[in-house]
Formats: structure tokens, C-alpha cells, sequence
């Protein structure tokens, strides 16, 4: 994975416990280019690799900007960035990668961003501006505090804002309310708390003409069947020739760590792409939540951390 050196050239609160960074080449140099919905990969201080979005205009080249919730349950992630990455210091970050991209054979767009969701989101809507698209946004906090963009959103969408603050309403969003209905055609971008993206879930699939893309925070939580068992399976490895066997209990990402092969990876739960492999021969059996149908359909590539084998032997470019 290459890194890129960054200063961090600004930070600002924007929310409570929201913490807003600015980030730029430390030689001056412009970014690589992205999309709306991309994300980069933080190399932190404290040895931890973790995910952002981009939150600025994808034509602004000379700088990303992210914006970071501090977790009242933290692993260690967002209190190491409000705690120790400081304008003026330098951190080490990814090229930016998109696993939520928006469709552009569509023009008009409906986003639900929940807390901290806003970012990849606010993204989107810049990009839909400068592009003459239409959307509106319907966006979802606990309260005005944790809020983040407010003055932004309502400068650059005014009434195609819709505001729910749980303090004030006394109660969670519903979303079967009549008040919330997207136009047939009309697909759904959602970003937030698993609550949030199950409940737009179930919307979308109520209403089949309104489809919804989702960019997750963490897997949600889906009862596995009782018939789906994890069974041994082997892996060849193409470059080395080496043959290795995957057990019931352990995921490749773990044999092939054993054995001595340093992958790239980082959240362990198929949501981050950071651990994607390429699969020669095999069927894989996908388990994670960033490959589309359509890649999942055509077996060319899997996240090791979590996904398996259908059948026996799996080769990879490895």
C-alpha cells in the first residue's frame, strides 16, 4: 500500500466531539484525485489503520478534508485523532478508495446521512451542485449539538434539508411516517448507525423502484442459518506455490498472517477493502460488505479477513 505524506494544516470542531481535519501534501504537491463517496486510509500514531471519508469537493485537489466522531465505546481509532493528531504535525495516509460511488446514470439523488454519515455524503452533494443534479437530504442526529455542517448544508440546500434531532422529536426518525417518500426512480444513498441504515433498508425494500447503497460503519448484525456451516478448505498461493489449509476456525487472513505472509488489512470484518485479494481459480465464498453483486457474481477478487471457499481450493495472486 502506498502512503502518502500529509500535514495536517488545520483542525476545527464541528459537532460535539466532531473534529475536523484538513490535510496537505507535505511537499506541496497536489492529492490524487477522487470521487464523491471515497475514503482514505489513516495510518495513526498509535499503530492503528483506520478509515475516513472525504468530506470536501472532489475538484479541490490541493487538499482533503475528514471529519472524525469520538466513540463513547472507542477501540482506540477516533481518540487517538482528537487526541493526538494536532494542526501543524504529519501523518502518513492511503490513496483514497470508493466503495460508495454514486450512480451517474441517475440525476437526481435522496441521501440520508445518520451523525457522523454526513461526510462521504456532504461530498456527493457538492459534486451534485456543481453538476446541476438534483437531491435532497434528509439528515439525522441525536441532538443540534452532534450535528456537524450545519451552517454549510443550509447555505447550500436551504429547504432540500430535512432535519431530525431525536432530543427535540422525543423519538427515533420513522421512516414508515408518510412524510418521508422517495419518487419512484429515485435511488437512496445512506450512510450512519446500523439502526438508520437497517431502517432505510427496509424502506428500500418496500419500495423496490427506489434502490439504496449504503456505506457501512460496522457489519450489521445478520443471523447466520443454521445450515451454514464453515468448513476446512485449502488455498494455493500462485506466486509461491505454496499449499495452506484454511480450518473451520480461523479466516485466510489469519492462516496466511501464520505463515509468515504480511497482508495489508484493517478492519477484520469485510467492510474496508483494505485486505482484497485477487482469486485465480476457485469459487469464494463472499462474506463482506463492500463487493457489489456483480463482483461478487464474476469470483475475481475477495476480502480475506472474512469471506471463504465454496469450493475445496481457492488460488490466489499471492
Amino acid at each position: 500500500m502506498n502512503k502518502i505524506r500529509v500535514s495536517i494544516t488545520e483542525r476545527v470542531e464541528a459537532a460535539k466531539d466532531v473534529v475536523r481535519l484538513k490535510l496537505r501534501k507535505a511537499d506541496g504537491e497536489n492529492l490524487p484525485v477522487f470521487t464523491p463517496g471515497s475514503h482514505i486510509d489513516v495510518f495513526l500514531p498509535n499503530g492503528l489503520l483506520r478509515q475516513y471519508s472525504l468530506l470536501n469537493d472532489c475538484r479541490e485537489l490541493g487538499a482533503y478534508e475528514i471529519a472524525v466522531s469520538k466513540a463513547a465505546a472507542s477501540r482506540g481509532g477516533s481518540s487517538c485523532v482528537h487526541a493526538d493528531l494536532k494542526e501543524g504535525g504529519f501523518i502518513d495516509i492511503s490513496e483514497p478508495r470508493n466503495n460508495f460511488s454514486l450512480r451517474i446514470e441517475h440525476r437526481k439523488f435522496q441521501f440520508v446521512a445518520g451523525g457522523i454519515g454526513i461526510t462521504p455524503i456532504l461530498s456527493m452533494i457538492r459534486y451534485c451542485e456543481s453538476q446541476g443534479w438534483d437531491w435532497s437530504l434528509l439528515y439525522l442526529a441525536r441532538s443540534r449539538a452532534h450535528a456537524a455542517f450545519q451552517d454549510e448544508l443550509r447555505a447550500i440546500g436551504g429547504t432540500r434539508v430535512r432535519w431530525h434531532f431525536d432530543d427535540e422529536a422525543g423519538k427515533l426518525f420513522d421512516f414508515t411516517d408518510p412524510s418521508f417518500a422517495v419518487q419512484p426512480g429515485v435511488p437512496i444513498y445512506c450512510c450512519g448507525p446500523t439502526p438508520v441504515m437497517l431502517a432505510v433498508e427496509q424502506y428500500s425494500n418496500s419500495q423496490p423502484n427506489s434502490p439504496a447503497y449504503f456505506e457501512w460503519f460496522a457489519p450489521p448484525a445478520v443471523a447466520r442459518s443454521n445450515e451454514v456451516v464453515d468448513t476446512v478448505f485449502r488455498v494455493k498461493l500462485h506466486r509461491s506455490d505454496k499449499l495452506l489449509v484454511v480450518p473451520e476456525s480461523k479466516s485466510i487472513l489469519d492462516v496466511l498472517q501464520e505463515n509468515g505472509y504480511d497482508l495489508p488489512c484493517s478492519c477484520r470484518e469485510g467492510m474496508c477493502r483494505t485486505c482484497e485479494t485477487i482469486v485465480l481459480d476457485g469459487v469464494p465464498d463472499h462474506r463482506d460488505y463492500v463487493l457489489s453483486n456483480a463482483e461478487k457474481e464474476s469470483g475475481r477478487t475477495m476480502m480475506v479477513c472474512v469471506s471463504r471457499a465454496h469450493s475445496d481450493t481457492l488460488v490466489l495472486d499471492i
